[in-house]
């Protein structure tokens, strides 16, 4: 530790780290313009970096350099049920693993604090307009997930250093954010500022308060639970600034979307972005929070916001208590990370955002950075005419419209927008369509009481829009069974029936398997779809309905306006109802300990099974000659496509395999609760409807669909019987894909999924950050095309098979050996997408839980 820059906080008792002395004493003056985020970096480089590295490190900072390696050691780590419970079944795994190698399986634990929020599994079955539909969809998610609850309930005593947060009380981001962060850290008689990793790429939420807080894989988290370092190298940081104000009816949720087609044009993909100016500093903690969630959206690392006086009142409005608000801006005033320090700093790159130029905004088809104004709907060919036949659904039917996820939810003004819109359209008499399933699922508790405190609430429930969970639901695929009748005549009539929600992504498929395309929008906004029943509406020019005397009505007679809004939220909302909701939820108490560290696996069970991944090739046996081709693909394929999160089909691979062993179709639950258990999880890989496999050519077509090409044969099948016939014999695989691979949600079974099937390497023209570490972590090779090289200039069919030659450094060229099968051979170069010695070890390894297990034998056979 470097004690030398060991300071007393003035007027406390704690000490504090002087990033800025270190860094004066090597550059003087360079502290002034250093960006938010390497003034935070740097503070811990000092506070926990290796002396005798430093120096060196600190130079990565000042002068923005990119070609060494340093350590980040994140103060904690935050999961959803999904990934954090299939990263707790590793650790479960690696106990086993380490025990049968003599190894002590109880000091197997997370070393960095462990917070755990039940919040992916509940499926929306009961939609917002019957009364009791929390009670029912919670007493259904306990049921279908009782082997998970009873894993989970067992990690909580049998680790240290994990606390679980159980279902039915909110959204992991929503609840970092007005309880969990508290923006400075005090422990040990230190104070430093929080930084977190989350296994969900929603994580940047809180970079909203001035805290660097970066999704990860459930791999990556691994590492961090684990005590290893987080290795980095400098991110790119952008300077975005934002000009202007917003104009009267204009939402956050607007904003964000045009500010995600906007940056996705910028290409700040992989970057840290710091939104500063005028405009931000207007902007609430919970508008920032909208922006900050989107950050994997426009294909950011993470999107900080600096602490100011905005960051001060949402902590006050959120109950924390008044001397940790205190030092929050104590210590950002002492050490250079309040506002008012940061003007003279200096961004390689700066972008401008003018927020006066938004206007009401949606965002689809399809992809969370397709823009469309509202005002252009028609234009843009979304709306159009449409017959209302009595008794009949309309072609674009909204069959769902869901207020949902963190992205809004934790944002009052939004909520509070729809609430004003319901209760102008219950006086009109304005009703939802029949065929519309609605649902609220705010990401807090608190949401309730504001709403009844404004007297809203029951204005949502008569429109349909009840609170049916304090969870992800829809916004995560998790939107439930449709009503059986409405499902037959989308399948009679093969309808395009669509999604409307206030999440944050629209990915075909997602949402809900006979949604074949969806829409992201405010809240305020879905309560209108609901009302108009069909994407094919002018939302901003045709009636809505007519009102009890027979007036035309439109969307403009039922926008609430900004001063309505406020004047409810400042009325509403208020600090006792945070604490009320959380002093109890954090009240955890005393745990009782587990009677043994090795977990009793249920050997039936489809939810939770002993991982795998120390046997065979996944031990670090691997073949990168001879490889075949599984799948090739075109640009922008999302970790959706590569293991999707929806329901189950009966039809399905995974479908098949569960009522084989006994489930009953009603209880297959989603692709993402049965993650814990890979062989109902590894039966998900590309299991997507939407998968366009190029190989899958029939009568000259390719079709879209779950489909592979199996070769030699060259008999297109369904995936996973490809997947089956490969793995039988032993055959390596390779996947090669277009730009942007890897898009989308944090999911380790994206990269699991293939690396149980067999794939060896993935070259693709580029990779989303998250996946690629997750590829990595699984010991699978991510090769990148250089410029000007792709699938389609090396015309590659499937029909080739492939090497990979050369010494696999960071960065490194190899050569990706093209044999036709006409004997015909190409030398390609690729660069090596290990980017750091660590990631080479880890590979080289077999993964990351490969390589901790080597590691902890290694250093308990020393002691």
């Amino acid at each position: 530790m470097n004690t030398q820059y060991r300071k007393r906080l003035p007027d406390t008792a704690l000490d504090y780290f002087d990033a800025r002395e270190a860094v004066e004493a090597i550059q003087p003056g360079a502290y002034a313009t250093l960006p938010y985020t390497s003034r935070v970096l740097a503070e811990n480089l000092v506070r926990r970096c290796d002396p005798a590295a430093l120096t060196d490190s600190l130079k990565q900072l000042i002068e923005r350099k990119r070609d060494l390696d340093f350590p980040w050691y994140p103060a904690r780590v935050v999961c959803h049920d999904i990934l954090g419970q299939t990263a707790l079944v590793d650790l479960a795994g690696l106990r086993d693993a380490i025990a049968e190698q003599g190894g002590d399986p109880a000091k197997v634990n997370p070393v960095v604090p462990t917070q755990l929020i039940v919040d992916h599994s509940l499926a929306v079955e009961w939609g917002g307009f019957d009364p009791d539909a929390f009670e029912k969809n919670r007493a259904i998610e306990d049921r279908r997930n009782e082997d998970r609850f009873h894993f989970i309930d067992w990690t909580k005593t049998a680790f240290k250093n994990v606390d679980v947060i159980p279902a039915g009380n909110g959204i992991m981001h929503q609840i970092n954010l007005e309880k969990m962060s508290p923006v400075i850290q005090a422990r040990d008689g230190v104070a430093y500022p929080d930084t977190c990793v989350g296994t969900d790429s929603h994580t940047p939420h809180v970079d909203a308060l001035g805290v660097i807080a970066v999704g990860v894989g459930g791999l990556e988290a691994e590492t961090v639970m684990l005590g290893r370092a987080s290795m980095m190298r400098l991110p790119d940081i952008v300077g975005v600034e934002l000009t202007g104000s917003r104009q009267p009816g204009i939402t956050a949720t607007d904003i964000v979307l045009a500010l995600t087609e906007f940056l996705r044009k910028q290409r700040v993909v992989g970057a840290y972005l710091e939104f500063f100016g005028e405009g931000a500093s207007s902007l609430t903690i919970g508008d920032r929070a909208t922006i900050s969630n989107m950050t994997p959206e426009y294909g950011a690392t993470a999107a900080m916001f600096y602490i100011d006086e905005q960051t001060v009142d949402y902590l006050k409005l959120t109950g924390r208590e008044p001397e940790q608000v205190a030092l929050v801006e104590h210590y950002a005033r002492t050490t250079g990370l309040w506002a008012d320090s940061l003007r003279a700093v200096q961004y390689e790159r700066v972008l401008s955002f003018d927020l006066s130029s938004v206007t009401r905004s949606m965002a689809g088809p399809s992809n969370p950075h397709a823009l469309v104004a509202t005002s252009d709907l028609a234009e843009k060919g979304i709306a159009g005419k449409w017959d209302e036949v009595p008794g009949q659904m309309p072609d674009g039917a909204v069959i769902i419209a869901a207020i949902t996820s963190c992205t809004n939810t934790s944002n009052p003004r939004n909520v509070v927008a729809a609430g004003l819109l319901a209760k102008k359209a219950n006086e009109l008499g304005l009703v939802r369509k029949p065929w519309v399933k609605s649902s609220f699922a705010p990401g807090s508790k608190v949401a309730r009481l504001y709403l009844e405190e404004s007297g809203l609430l029951p204005e949502l429930e008569k429109l349909g829009f009840g609170i049916v969970a304090y969870a992800c639901t829809t916004c995560n695929g998790m939107s439930g069974a449709l009503d059986p009748a409405i499902q037959q005549e989308i399948i009679d009539r093969d309808l395009y029936a669509t999604a409307v929600l206030s999440g944050n992504r629209n990915f075909d498929g997602r949402i809900h398997p006979y949604a074949k395309q969806a829409f992201l929008a405010s809240p305020p906004l879905v309560v209108a779809y609901a009302i108009a029943g069909t994407i094919r509406f002018d939302i901003e020019k045709d009636v809505l309905g007519a009102d009890r005397n027979g007036n035309p009505v439109t969307l403009k007679d039922l926008w609430p306006s900004d001063d309505e809004i406020d004047a409810i939220v400042a009325a509403s909302v208020k600090p006792e109802q945070f604490n009320q909701i959380y002093i109890p939820m954090f009240d955890l108490g005393k745990v009782e300990e587990a009677k043994s560290p090795l977990y009793d696996w249920r050997p039936q069970s489809t939810y939770i099974r002993r991982p795998p991944y120390w046997e065979g090739a996944l031990a670090g046996e691997r073949s990168l000659k001879g490889m075949q081709p599984l799948a090739v693909l075109g640009d922008n394929i999302t970790t959706d496509h590569l293991s999707p999160s929806n329901a189950i089909m009966a039809n399905s691979a995974a479908g098949e395999y569960l009522a084989k062993m006994g489930l009953p179709e009603e209880d297959f639950n989603s692709y993402a609760t049965h993650r814990g258990d890979h062989l109902t999880a590894q039966r998900a890989t590309f299991a997507n409807p939407k998968l366009i496999n190029e190989m899958a050519v029939v009568d000259g077509k390719v079709k879209q669909g779950s489909l592979a090409r199996l070769e030699p044969e060259g008999q297109v099948v369904r995936m996973w019987e490809a997947i089956e016939t490969y793995m039988e014999r032993k055959q390596p695989l390779i996947i090669i894909a277009g730009a942007d691979y890897g898009q989308g949600s944090s999911r380790d079974w994206a990269a699991k999924g293939v690396r149980l099937a067999g794939v060896e390497a993935i070259a693709a023209e580029g990779f989303e950050r998250i996946h690629r570490t997750n590829l990595i972590g699984m010991g699978v090779l991510p090769l990148e095309f250089q410029p000007g090289t792709n699938r389609l200039t090396l015309r590659i069919d499937g029909t080739e098979t492939f090497d990979v030659m050369g010494e696999r450094t960071p960065r490194a060229t190899l050569t990706l050996v093209i044999t036709r099968r006409d004997g015909e051979k190409l030398d390609v170069p690729v660069t090596c997408r290990l980017d750091t010695a660590e990631e080479v070890s880890i590979y080289e390894a077999g993964g990351v839980l490969q390589r901790f297990a080597k590691d902890f034998l290694e250093s308990e056979a020393v002691a």
